[in-house]
């Protein structure tokens, strides 16, 4: 690179292109995000940085799209039901705390590496149920979109044992 096109790019007189910045990165030992002012976040449609909805702090873990995960913490003041319904399946796993679903008829209170799924279509809620928030994964799937469980974590000779035993079924 020439000392006037280094010159005329340190001025702002050129605008750099590739062929020009990425030599300037080596040289600098300067990544090339850096010298173009790329966002810190990668994909700008996935919001990282925790928001703020209905009073819970959420963390999107998923693009837009498909399956959706979530981080959510819910404060200890979110502790009155109010179900809803909507189309989906939901599958939460609480990560810390304990937290209270509320699913149809049943009243639950779920801890530490606990986990519940449920059709969407069933009235539901689920808030903190103890001293502290909960902090929650949930995975949501639209209509037709459900996990594929690939294992049970069950031993499989318990399976055969249950199925040769006259008392199960």
């Amino acid at each position: 690179m020439s000392k006037s096109t280094l010159s005329r790019l340190e001025t702002g007189q050129r605008k750099p292109s590739l062929e020009l910045l990425l030599p300037l990165g080596q040289t600098y030992r300067v990544p090339l995000d850096d010298l173009v002012g790329a966002p810190e976040v990668g994909d700008p449609r996935i919001r990282l940085k925790p928001r703020r909805v209905n009073g819970r702090t959420v963390l999107p873990l998923t693009r837009p799209g498909g399956i959706q995960a979530w981080k959510i913490v819910i404060p200890t003041a979110q502790s009155n039901p109010v179900p809803r319904t909507h189309d989906g399946f939901e599958w939460l796993y609480v990560l810390s705390g304990r937290m209270r679903l509320i699913l149809g008829d049943q009243d639950l209170v779920l801890g530490v590496g606990e986990a519940a799924e449920f059709d969407t279509q069933v009235p539901h809620w689920f808030g903190s149920a103890g001293d502290g928030p909960a902090e929650v994964l949930s995975i949501f799937g639209r209509p037709g979109e459900r996990m594929l469980v690939r294992a049970s974590g069950q031993d499989p000779a318990d399976d055969v044992a249950a199925s040769e035993d006259p008392h199960v079924n």
